[in-house]
């Protein structure tokens, strides 16, 4: 099923009809034309609240610096109105339907967006109508900002063959088998010798679950049942926490088997024929054709189908959230040697003096080993290496539960594990929040990872308010985390040992920044009186957060264009007429450019620990 077949507009039958008094539907038809659609709106306005409005920026910038003006327009009309036909989207970015097609055929390849079909019921007397849709994936495109990471670990777990392979996977989105080997023989340079080498590296990406299949190219979405929806109706608590929206439902189809996403077949002898019999259009460091993108999942030459592979960025968002101290991206530069970087009105001071000095972020077990102790880092990495293959999802609350020989096993494995017996584990998982097992027979844990992330957000946002605030209000905030409830301003001074005076002040200032959340109670006795209640709502805090740190992340990548362009003529000099003040001139660029990407990447650590874990 072609993703680009079906150019009916959504619900342009049922607005016919609506308007037309001549075709007027019955009051039936008409009303559930008009639920569908709401139900529909409602879902769309749901899936836009989820990314916010320097997220949107961030993300477009990222596709037009990748793939050019065009796609960050379609990508940005899709962002900010939600799921849309290709009808649509050539009605709000006012571009020719070919450009569009081309557009969402690139974004489609380099799994920036999802096509769906979704079945809806016709207009009095129609049969169905299929259309198909279209939802950007915010979270693939914010995902290139990490392709250093990623190449990174790939190169320090698998190698360098596997490195080449993987690069090709980024670097082009969706590739063959095929297409895998030609490049990797052409970017080798041994011909045919080299293709049990490239074989080899691609069953060791698949077999670490770093590559995966490609979802389905458009599944079809059938319309709620009568059943489902009387059952909605009702008000079932169950229904209601287990409601998914359409675009939840469409990825959920989309994505293959669990038994066949990281299945090779045993097509390696048919598929070095038939790269011998035609020649590719892929090659080291281009990009695919046009007719490549719309074949998708056929070979051209056999009409066959081909399995298209695509990096598993779920499972590179877990190991990073896994990993020790996120240490590999800090900056390399002196005190000394650090360039003063002139203040621009492309980058405020947000986040990034915080980033400046605190260059080793924390993830799960840097976190807990600065929290608690070293030994409950090592316990904690052991578990979390054990259930790594067994999380059916990215977000988890609780680690998939492990026996107490297995983390034995995985314990003494690890550096400074050896030493270790069963009495110190147990005190280190109970270090951890871990519930002792009622019953040795079964004695399982299962670590509380909600709670660490949450502790490391909180240390996250504590030192953001010390930089930015001062130490007064890092009490004030600090106290107010801790309580998780209201307090009143008497009691926040005098427990902070802060006069009142400055006490309001500051506390007006973090609620104006959208860091507190204030309620003033009235008392009605002999004498009136007004009482000021402060709060940390954290879910509204993290959301707030983020989007500060994507403005800041926009603002640091645009500082980093901006001094590559005012220096463009230098970069393009060789080398060895870099010399005197030309020298000098290419040295502090390089220096500013480091210190703004070591801090876009620690930055992105923050990124992921408040969106992604």
């Amino acid at each position: 099923m072609d993703p680009l077949c079906y150019q009916t507009p959504i619900f342009s039958s049922n607005f016919f009809l609506a308007f037309n008094p001549d075709l007027f539907p019955p009051p039936f038809l008409l009303s559930l034309s008009l639920s569908f659609s709401l139900s529909t709106v409602k879902e769309r306005k749901q899936s836009i609240a989820m990314v916010s409005p320097h997220g949107i920026k961030l993300a477009v910038y990222l596709i037009s610096s990748y793939f050019g003006d065009l796609n960050a327009k379609v990508c940005d009309c899709l962002l900010r109105r939600g799921t849309q036909t290709l009808y649509q989207v050539v009605s709000s970015t006012e571009l020719s339907r070919t450009n569009v097609k081309n557009c969402l055929l690139v974004l489609i390849h380099h799994n920036c967006v999802q096509a769906f079909a979704l079945r809806q019921q016709g207009g009095f007397g129609e049969e169905p109508k299929v259309i198909t849709q279209y939802m950007a994936l915010f979270d693939n495109i914010i995902h290139k900002l990490r392709f250093p990471k990623f190449i990174e670990i790939v190169s320090e777990e698998m190698g360098k063959e596997c490195e080449e392979i993987f690069e090709g996977l980024l670097q082009h989105g969706r590739l063959s088998l095929t297409e895998i080997i030609e490049r990797y023989k052409e970017a080798s340079k041994q011909g045919d010798s080299s293709a049990d080498a490239a074989r080899d590296s691609f069953n060791s990406l698949v077999n670490a679950r770093f590559v995966e299949r490609c979802p389905a190219p458009d599944p079809l979405l059938e319309p709620p049942a009568a059943e489902e929806t009387a059952a909605k109706k009702r008000g079932a608590k169950s229904a209601k926490i287990q409601a998914q929206t359409m675009e939840e439902q469409a990825l959920a189809a989309a994505a293959p088997m669990e038994s066949m996403r990281f299945l090779v077949e045993d097509i390696w002898n048919d598929s070095v024929e038939r790269a011998d019999k035609r020649t590719t259009d892929v090659k080291c460091g281009m990009k695919r054709k046009q007719g490549d993108l719309e074949s998708n999942t056929k070979d051209s030459a056999t009409g066959e189908k081909e399995v298209l592979w695509r990096a598993n960025f779920e499972e590179f968002i877990r190991r990073l959230r896994h990993k020790d101290p996120f240490c590999t991206y800090s900056i390399c530069l002196g005190a000394e040697d650090k360039p003063h970087i002139p203040p621009l009105e492309l980058v405020n001071c947000l986040v990034i003096d915080v980033i400046l000095l605190r260059s080793c972020k924390k993830a799960c077990v840097a976190n807990v080993k600065v929290r608690v102790n070293n030994d409950a880092a090592i316990v904690l990495a052991a578990t979390l290496e054990l259930s790594r293959h067994s999380e059916t999802k990215l977000r988890i609350d609780n680690s998939v539960p492990q026996s107490i020989n297995a983390i034995y096993d995985e314990v003494i494995k690890r550096e400074g594990g050896l030493g270790m017996d069963l009495e110190r584990i147990r005190a280190s998982l109970d270090d951890l929040g871990c519930e002792a097992p009622l019953m040795e027979i079964d004695e399982t844990y299962s670590v509380d990872l909600k709670n660490i992330i949450e502790q490391a957000r909180i240390e996250e946002v504590e030192s953001i308010v010390l930089k930015r605030y001062g130490r007064e209000a890092y009490r004030m905030f600090r106290l107010l985390s801790k309580a998780d409830r209201l307090v009143e301003t008497d009691k926040i001074s005098d427990t902070t040992f802060v006069e009142k005076k400055d006490a309001v002040k500051i506390l007006f200032k973090l609620w104006k920044d959208d860091y507190l959340e204030m309620k003033k109670v009235i008392a009605r006795a002999a004498k009136q009186s007004e009482f000021i209640l402060w709060k940390i709502n954290k879910q509204s805090l993290w959301e707030h957060i983020l989007d500060e740190m994507y403005h800041a992340a926009l603002n640091l990548r645009l500082r980093i264009t901006h001094e590559k362009e005012q220096e463009k003529e230098i970069l393009q000099m060789p080398k060895d007429k870099l010399v005197g003040e030309l020298g000098n001139k290419y040295m502090r660029l390089r220096k500013v450019c480091i210190v703004l990407e070591s801090s876009l990447m620690n930055l992105d650590d923050s990124l992921m620990l408040f969106h992604d874990f």
